[in-house]
């Protein structure tokens, strides 16, 4: 894998131990900027405080406070205020959860660096450091910026921060770059990235980007902005906020009224109605949502996708269909030589030797690195004498030199039916030769000629000798697949979703790397891009059983896309370049390259792969789906706690009962659901399997069948509720007895739910389960609490109901399957 790095910013000297001037630190600073990953943003206290005060819970408390100390209830007002204290506490903590991604992968950059300047070294902030700086580092040190290793030994970096890879990566120092390229291709193992850590050895670091540009920069910068982006979904959940908000004024205004009339009095009147538009309040359903969506960049971003906009952390997990390139995603995109075919007579360094003569290094092309990097005899002694470069009409490069006798050497090379009409062939040995060519090319192999010819001093007129060459012999090259690209198809095909291989390659080239990844069996189906149009008309626009696209242009590429849409599929669709740009923006899901991508693809892409891997899409898709699965279950969770709650709320007072929650109580059940509904269903790991696709899922957030399980709990825990609310109240009507037993359903209730839904594997799983049992033995059984909380303590009896009551609710929710499957 390589990496781009401008020259413009390497200064002179890259490979050495010079560091720059002052004049140079100052004029680099004016065009690259400070090395900040993310602006100076509000964190302190005061802002949290701030933040925390938008709580309507905050203010419901001390209006209710104050009315009791209107009303000369001076103990009951300071504990409501006192209840404050664990509220504004767990709002505080949350909000420090909220901005956990953001600050967690801030804090592993380095606070400062030391560098060397002007001869000398010196310890500066990291903030200061500009491209070209020189820094060195040891051994516990994290990396203040992206650069390229220069100097050293025993290099050992951890990653895990940018790959989620335990294990310590190798870094080998630069030998040698191209400086007269704008941009020289790197190879992975040079370069050192912020916000990672160097394990073992010393380092020196030529640094190449700073700031929001580095690789970690990008994934902080995404962590903090991509949930701010409105989707559809976060729409709809505002959406029926605000329908609940009306439904929920418009009962507390009828609940107050009926108080009234029933004789209870205003102050009774006025707690009724706003108990009960707290208890509605569906404030956690955004708060969750939001929470949610910037776990999930994080999440993907430690799967190397690093998300661009909010709504593919929705719709990543509903994928149906991936459209990838072949180069660079599937395969490794970095040419290999592996076989040459001399003609007879003709040995393997001559011609390597002459497909080198008609190379230029300088190009930085991979095919012609592939056949210099296999060189093993130095290029004979001669002076280039012109060059007749390649170009996609003439298919062919050559060469020629000038040898120390004074003759002229010409070196060909090029697409083999364009060199063999330069040669001269018997009929017979050029279809020898052309038949081999065929059976390369249908193993995956990228096949070129090579042809010479001595030209005496006096005999070349000054053009490209194009006729009457001698044939020298084939080199057939190789693309080699990723590593666990066959495994990652196979999961697609397990899971149902549909994967398209798109090439400019020949047909029989795509053929032979399908078949390689198990893409379409034993016989994948492949297509050319200019019979498209054909098919589509033939099958309705869904491609069915084309598994591959061969000699594809941009503009059947954003066609494929648009077909696949309009056949109900959810696409996501890898590209690299700027003719991919069309396609990417009109793709559900579109993934641009991190690695070879172009800036515009990037730009227009929803998703940047910062490994240009295949298997990373899988990886992602199966982080989407988990993420998917748990906002369901924490909305589960919540329905099936508020329905209750709500209708309790609203029906015992509406019947003329005393009334069921009083404002204390709510704090209560506040101090449970929130963390609850946060941060249990969040931390639930993604599968290992992607598990199969349930295409109705991309339609609704829950099934009919979820539907009708969460109402039937909610309608199941209102029933418990009133009916043990009318058996602890008695005929000497003992509210704080009915009240204690209320309290004790929906707490057993809650920690049941929460053990049913994401069951007890996660850590803050285990925790909220024990404090909500604790807690309400704790306030209930104790009778001196119990009289703050104006309770009594439950019989044995009452502690048996409520709790077979709560194995009874988690039974009927097991029957909702929630977050299974796909």
């Amino acid at each position: 894998m390589q990496r781009l790095a401008p020259s413009a910013r390497l200064g002179k000297g890259v490979l050495s131990e010079r560091g720059l001037s002052s004049a140079e630190v100052a004029e680099r600073r004016g065009r690259y900027g400070r090395n900040q990953i993310l602006e100076a943003t509000p964190t302190g206290w005061l802002h949290l405080l701030m933040d925390t005060a938008r709580d309507p819970m905050l203010w419901f408390l001390c209006g209710t406070a104050l009315l009791f100390v209107w009303l000369g209830d001076h103990v009951e007002a300071a504990i409501l205020l006192v209840a404050m204290a664990p509220l504004v506490g767990m709002d505080l903590y949350l909000h420090r959860r909220t901005r956990a991604s953001t600050e967690g992968l801030a804090s592993r950059l380095a606070a400062q660096a030391r560098v060397r300047r002007d001869g000398n070294e010196y310890t500066i902030d990291a903030t200061e450091l500009v491209p070209g700086d020189l820094v060195l580092l040891t051994a516990g040190q994290h990396l203040p910026a992206d650069g390229l290793v220069v100097g050293g030994q025993a290099i050992q970096v951890d990653e895990s921060a940018l790959t989620g890879e335990a294990y310590p990566v190798h870094k080998q120092v630069l030998a040698g770059i191209d400086t007269h390229l704008a941009e020289a291709p790197v190879d992975a193992g040079h370069w050192a990235y912020a916000g990672t850590r160097l394990l073992a050895g010393q380092a020196a670091v030529r640094i190449v980007f700073t700031g929001g540009e580095t690789l970690y920069g990008e994934i902080v910068r995404s962590a903090a902005s991509g949930s701010r982006g409105r989707t559809p979904l976060q729409g709809a959940i505002t959406n029926l906020v605000g329908v609940l908000l009306v439904a929920a004024t418009i009962l507390c205004l009828v609940l107050a009224w009926v108080r009234l009339r029933q004789g209870f009095g205003m102050v009774d009147a006025v707690m009724s109605a706003v108990t009960l538009a707290v208890a509605a309040l569906p404030e956690e359903f955004p708060v969750v949502f939001s929470f949610f969506l910037g776990v999930g960049v994080y999440r993907l971003a430690q799967q190397r996708a690093l998300v661009r906009r909010a709504v593919v952390v929705e719709n990543i997990g509903r994928v149906s269909c991936i459209c990838s390139d072949k180069t660079g995603t599937i395969t490794a995109g970095r040419l290999q030589l592996t076989h040459r075919y001399p003609m007879p007579g003709v040995d393997d360094a001559r011609l390597l030797t002459v497909a080198a003569l008609a190379s230029r290094p300088e190009t930085g092309d991979p095919m012609d690195q592939a056949i210099l990097g296999q060189l093993q005899t130095p290029i004979p002694p001669g002076i280039p004498a012109a060059t007749f470069p390649f170009t996609e009409d003439r298919k062919r490069e050559t060469a020629v030199w000038r040898d120390p006798d004074g003759n002229f050497q010409v070196a060909t090379k090029g697409a083999p039916e364009t060199v063999f009409a330069m040669c001269v062939f018997t009929p017979e040995a050029q279809a020898q030769w052309e038949s081999r060519v065929t059976e390369l090319a249908a193993t995956g192999h990228k096949v070129i000629a090579c042809a010479g010819r001595e030209i005496g001093a006096s005999a070349w007129p000054g053009g490209e000798p194009d006729r009457g060459l001698d044939f020298i012999g084939l080199l057939a090259f190789e693309d080699p697949v990723r590593d666990g690209v066959r495994e990652a198809v196979q999961a697609c095909r397990d899971s149902g979703i549909r994967v398209v291989m798109i090439t400019g390659d020949h047909p029989a080239t795509a053929r032979a790397v399908a078949a390689e990844i198990g893409l379409g069996g034993d016989s994948p189906v492949v297509v050319e891009g200019d019979r498209l149009q054909t098919v589509f008309e033939q099958d309705g626009g869904r491609l069915a059983g084309v598994d591959v696209v061969a000699r594809a242009i941009p503009a059947q590429k954003l066609t494929l896309v648009r077909r696949l849409q309009a056949a109900g599929e959810v696409v996501a669709v890898t590209g690299d370049g700027v003719n991919d740009v069309p396609a990417l923006q009109a793709a559900d899901i579109g993934l641009a390259m991190g690695e070879r991508g172009t800036r515009s693809a990037r730009e227009a892409a929803a998703i940047v792969l910062l490994d240009d891997n295949f298997r990373t899409i899988i990886r992602a898709i199966a982080e989407g789906r988990q993420l998917f699965r748990n906002l369901k279950l924490s909305f589960a969770y919540l329905l099936m706690i508020h329905i209750p709650l709500v209708m309790t709320a609203a029906l015992i007072p509406l019947a003329g009962y005393p009334l069921l929650y009083l404002p204390i109580h709510i704090v209560w059940l506040e101090l449970l659901i929130h963390p609850t509904a946060l941060l249990v269903f969040q931390e639930l790991p993604a599968s290992k399997r992607l598990g199969p696709l349930r295409r109705t899922a991309r339609l609704r957030f829950f099934s009919p069948r979820e539907w009708l399980v969460i109402a039937a709990v909610g309608v199941l825990v209102t029933g418990m509720i009133i009916a043990g609310y009318e058996r602890s109240l008695g005929s000497g009507r003992e509210v704080e007895h009915a009240r204690a037993m209320t309290m004790a359903m929906l707490s057993f209730a809650s920690a049941m739910l929460t053990v049913t839904l994401g069951g007890l594997s996660g850590r803050m799983s285990r925790i909220m389960v024990a404090v909500t049992l604790m807690l309400a033995l704790l306030l209930i059984q104790t009778p001196m609490l119990a009289a703050l909380l104006h309770l009594t303590p439950l019989h044995r009896d009452d502690l048996f109901l409520a709790a077979t009551g709560a194995i009874a609710i988690a039974g009927v929710a097991m029957l909702g399957r929630f977050g299974r499957g796909g």
